[in-house]
């Protein structure tokens, strides 16, 4: 089970499987953001599997399936919500952690420095350079 920390309370991992649960509840999470859309994945890792099994192990299970270079303004919210709701530490997941690291971004505009938004999941090999625009452009109408 590979994490990626971007911060003290939210980190990013590739797809997670029914078997990591264990382990991401010792490592201290409370939420999991499912940011893969099933459409990508077999059966047995889609949203309502890993839900009935998150939620087994005491997570809260929030689906947010975020299309490859189609991020939407609901995706942003939404991510910013289950973030702003959380109990603890959230993981969030996809096929890379790439777009859990997008949406994050997207979501934290106007909260932090548009370079630690770009900077910390550079760290990890995500390059969110190309974003700045849209998360400057966040950031100020969120003021």
């Amino acid at each position: 089970m590979s994490f990626r920390p971007l911060t003290d309370r939210y980190a990013v991992s590739p797809q997670i499987s029914q078997e990591e649960l264990s382990a991401l509840r010792a490592a201290g999470f409370t939420t999991i953001i499912d940011n893969r859309p099933d459409g990508e994945i077999p059966p047995h890792l889609q949203t309502e599997e890993m839900r009935r099994a998150a939620e087994a192990e005491g997570f809260t299970f929030i689906a947010n399936p975020v299309v490859g270079g189609a991020v939407t303004l609901e995706n942003v919210e939404r991510q910013r919500e289950a973030i702003d709701q959380a109990g603890g530490p959230v993981l969030a997941y996809c096929a890379s952690g790439n777009r859990s690291s997008v949406v994050w971004a997207l979501a934290n505009a106007g909260r932090m420095p548009t370079d630690e938004l770009i900077g910390l999941p550079a760290r990890h090999g995500y390059q969110l350079e190309g974003l700045r625009h849209e998360i400057d452009r966040l950031a100020r109408e969120r003021g």
